[in-house]
This record gives C-alpha cells, sequence and structure tokens, in this order.
C-alpha cells in the first residue's frame, strides 16, 4: 500500500493471502487497532472557537485514560469477557492468567499510547466529525506475542526455512492455529468495543457543550487482522497488517498525521489488492529518526490552527532527557493527498475532514 513502511516481517501498509495458514506477525501486535469515526448535523461554526473546542477537549481528557499504561480504576463491564472465558472448560489460555484479564477490563474504553488519537474534525461542508484511533491494548500484544512464539517453535521443529523469521506461520486447522484464530476474534471484539465506548463519551461530551447536537451516521473498522475471503476462486486467510478492506461499497476510514486531513472513503472491490486499501498516511520517519532531525519550532508550524497539547519531553531517547518528543509531529508523515491520490484505483474518496482540536496517546 502506498502508506507502507518497515515492521517486524512484513512492512505495516502491507496485506498477504495465505493458504490454511495464519501469521500473527502479519496482523501485529495491536490485533484489531483500528478507526471509528461519526458524523453529525453541527455545523463547524456552532462549536465557537479555539478556548470552546479546548474545553471539549478537556472534558473528553477527565473520562477517557491517556497514554501507556494508563486504565480506569475499576474494572469496565463487557459481556463480551465472560462469554469468551466461560468457553473454556478448564482453564484459560496462558496468555490471559486472572491478573491479566483484570487488566484487560480496565484497559476497556482506553486510548493507549503511541499514534492512538481522538479528533474533533470538520468537513469541507463544515459539519463536525469525530474520530477515535485505537485497539486492543495490551490484551492484543499478549495473543501476539504468544502464539508468534508458537509459530516459531512449530517451524523450526519441522525445519522449515522462512524468508524471515517474523513471519512464521501456524497451520489454520492445527490446534495453535485454531487458537489464535480464537484469540484474535475475540481481540478484534475487544477492540470494537473499545472504540465504542470511547465514542460514547465523545459523543457526550460534545452534546454537554452543543446540546443541538444530532448523530447521523457511525462507522468502525479494523486496520490490523486476518479474515477468511474468497479470492481467485479460493478461499485464503488474507491479513492486512495497516491495511483497510476495500470491497466494493465499503465504508473506510483513511486518517492522515495530527496536523493534516482525514479521508472518509468507499472500496471499489479491487482484486490485485486483495480488496483493500492502505489505513493511513504511513510515517516517513521513524520515531526516533523524527525526534533527531525535526525541530520544536517547525513541528509547531505544522500545527497552526489546530488545538492541541503542548509537546512533551521526549520518552524515546534517554540519553537526551528534556529534548521534545516529535515522534507524532506532522513532519514524520507521508503526505495524505498523495497517498490518497496513489490508491484511486482502489477506493473513492468521500468525505475528506480537517482536524480541529486534537489529542494524542
Amino acid at each position: 500500500m502506498p502508506d507502507a513502511h518497515v515492521g517486524y516481517g512484513m512492512p505495516i501498509g502491507g496485506v498477504i493471502a495465505c493458504r490454511d495458514a495464519l501469521i500473527p506477525n502479519a496482523v501485529g501486535v495491536d490485533i484489531g487497532c483500528g478507526m471509528v469515526a461519526v458524523k453529525t448535523q453541527l455545523d463547524e461554526k456552532s462549536l465557537g472557537g479555539p478556548q470552546a473546542i479546548r474545553s471539549i477537549l478537556d472534558d473528553i481528557k477527565k473520562r477517557i485514560p491517556m497514554k501507556e499504561g494508563r486504565s480506569h480504576n475499576t474494572p469496565q463491564p463487557w459481556e463480551g469477557f465472560k462469554k469468551f472465558y466461560d468457553s473454556f472448560k478448564t482453564q484459560p489460555p496462558p496468555w490471559a492468567p486472572e491478573n491479566k484479564q483484570t487488566h484487560d477490563k480496565k484497559n476497556l474504553g482506553t486510548l493507549g499510547g503511541g499514534n492512538h488519537f481522538i479528533e474533533l474534525q470538520a468537513s469541507e461542508e463544515g459539519y463536525v466529525w469525530l474520530m477515535i484511533h485505537s485497539g486492543s491494548r495490551n490484551l492484543g500484544h499478549r495473543i501476539a506475542q504468544h502464539y508468534h512464539a508458537r509459530a516459531q517453535e512449530l517451524n523450526r521443529s519441522e525445519g522449515i526455512t522462512l524468508p524471515h523469521e517474523d513471519l512464521a506461520f501456524l497451520p489454520a486447522q492445527s490446534e495453535d492455529g485454531k487458537g489464535y484464530i480464537r484469540a484474535m476474534n475475540f481481540a478484534l471484539s475487544y477492540a470494537l468495543e473499545n472504540r465504542r465506548v470511547m465514542m460514547e463519551h465523545f459523543k457526550e461530551v460534545l452534546i454537554k457543550h452543543c446540546p443541538s447536537t444530532q448523530i447521523l451516521d457511525e462507522i468502525n473498522i479494523h486496520h490490523n487482522y486476518a479474515a477468511l475471503e474468497e479470492h481467485f476462486g479460493e478461499k485464503l486467510w488474507v491479513h492486512r497488517k495497516g491495511a483497510t478492506s476495500a470491497k466494493e461499497g465499503e465504508w473506510g476510514i483513511i486518517p492522515g498525521s495530527m496536523g493534516t486531513s482525514s479521508y472518509i472513503v468507499q472500496g471499489k472491490g479491487h482484486q490485485d489488492s486483495l480488496m483493500s486499501c492502505s489505513h493511513g498516511a504511513g510515517r516517513k520517519m521513524g520515531r526516533m529518526q523524527a525526534c533527531r532531525k525535526l525541530n520544536l519550532e517547525e513541528c509547531t508550524q505544522a500545527m497552526e490552527g489546530i488545538v492541541h497539547d503542548s509537546w512533551k519531553t521526549n520518552k524515546y531517547r534517554k540519553k537526551n532527557a528534556g529534548q521534545f518528543d516529535l515522534s507524532e509531529a506532522p513532519l514524520a508523515y507521508k503526505n495524505i493527498d498523495e497517498v490518497i491520490e496513489a490508491e484511486l484505483d482502489l477506493i473513492e474518496p468521500k468525505v475528506k475532514l480537517r482536524p480541529l482540536g486534537v489529542l494524542k496517546g
């Protein structure tokens, strides 16, 4: 995909179709990471100026824990926990000890860190949109690590030569393969619920500040997952790692960076892309590279007119404590308009959104 950049085993922004096999690293560690976007009938002018937007963002921060390691103080309710864990006749899987299950319940409805975000946006027609990027938090990471290790063990024991050890795979009909599918689908459901819960808070905050708000449409999608699909006349496990499904007429979300536009799109069902499209702008600099090469002034200029929190000190370069963390600055990402232009055979852009206010993980 045009947003592709280096990852473990395969690029983020890549798609692989496998016959009767699953590659945990071709889904990635944040299983179910994805986007939710909501359209309102609210006119951008009704929000007020930057101070009003700042007030909305501050209220969101009171409801939704942000950044890596932040969670709710108490477990959050969701029937999906009981449904999944009650399905095990004996003990739960090794990636889910009791203390981690409690941790997952506290993590439900939290943003996480890195490139995850909450944005208040406006369309070219002036309508207010809400957008959130997040995934399955620590739950998906543990599942990915466990089954990637099992895949490596299996491939070594059978003397299988791989292009790269990070592409270790599990036969779909093996016990581990079935276990991964079951766990992955649980993480996908968890990620959907995680985004849904946060979006409910987002909507409630907006309605509190703008009581006339009406919710019109909502899209909630994954861009890190595997699914059994039919392509070229056969059933294949299609892995999308930082890639979005783009079947004909299917709605998708392709965000830019924290200072650039995002797009709502519809797929064209292009066979040669395995009916897929990009998941965002994609990085053009690694995190440490961005902190090393970018400067505070140019990053601040790139955010002009957008309400956002001040740049924090760098957590990626311990040797340079006190430097600013610019890893998520717009200049660290590819040009979203060029990315969209490069895949017009895969998708039709429907709505272009510009950021008004942004909260980053």
